[in-house]
Formats: C-alpha cells, sequence, structure tokens
C-alpha cells in the first residue's frame, strides 16, 4: 500500500502544477484583453544570440570537463581509494560550474560588443 502513494502523488502533483500554471496564463491574459493590452505582443520577441549562449555554455562544460579530467589524473593518478574519489566528483562539478560560467560570460560580452556597435543614434 505504501508503494503506491508515491506514484499517484507525483502524478497528481503534476498535473497539479500543469493545470495551475494553465489556469494563472489565462488568468493573465484575461487581464491584459481587459485593460486593451494585445497578450500576444511580448511573445514574438526574436532571440538572435541564443544559439552562441548555448554553444558557448557547451563548449565552457566541455572545457572544463577535459581540464577536471586532466587534474584528477595528475593529482591523484589511476588508482583512487574510496574518499579520493568523492573529492574527483567535486572537482568535476567545480570545474564544470566555472567553465560554464566563462562561456555565459563571453557569451555576455559577444552581444555586448555587437550590439554596442551595432547602435542605431
Amino acid at each position: 500500500m505504501e508503494g503506491i502513494l508515491v506514484p499517484i502523488s507525483l502524478f497528481l502533483g503534476a498535473f497539479a502544477m500543469v493545470f495551475g500554471i494553465r489556469y494563472l496564463s489565462n488568468k493573465e491574459k484575461m487581464a491584459m484583453i481587459e485593460r486593451g493590452i494585445d497578450p500576444g505582443v511580448h511573445k514574438a520577441t526574436p532571440k538572435p544570440f541564443l544559439s552562441l549562449k548555448f554553444g558557448l555554455l557547451l563548449v565552457g562544460l566541455g572545457i572544463g570537463l577535459l581540464i577536471a579530467l586532466f587534474t584528477v589524473r595528475g593529482v591523484f593518478g589511476s588508482d583512487m581509494t574510496h574518499s579520493e574519489q568523492g573529492q574527483s566528483v567535486a572537482i568535476y562539478f567545480g570545474f564544470i560550474g566555472i567553465f560554464g560560467g566563462l562561456g555565459l560570460i563571453v557569451s555576455y560580452l559577444v552581444e555586448k560588443k555587437w550590439l554596442d556597435n551595432n547602435k542605431m543614434l
């Protein structure tokens, strides 16, 4: 009996979340219509640098994984004990976060430079 409660509550929670999101979105659109605002105006804005952002994020994550691999192999060698494996996992997550963040910073700088060069006066 206890094993069936988790899937049922998971399903009910997911259904309630989807229903709540749709309900609140509908209420927001109805409020916009009442005030005379077109509800589809803010949805159609293009995002020209989205692929650059994801590309640089993935490149940063890949570089972080590669450097973490070399760091773990250089520090611990090929034979690791159980406690050293926990430290190596922390190194992997640390480098993934650092280099993923650096990729996003580079993306921001490229976008800012492009926008500054193409600004209309």
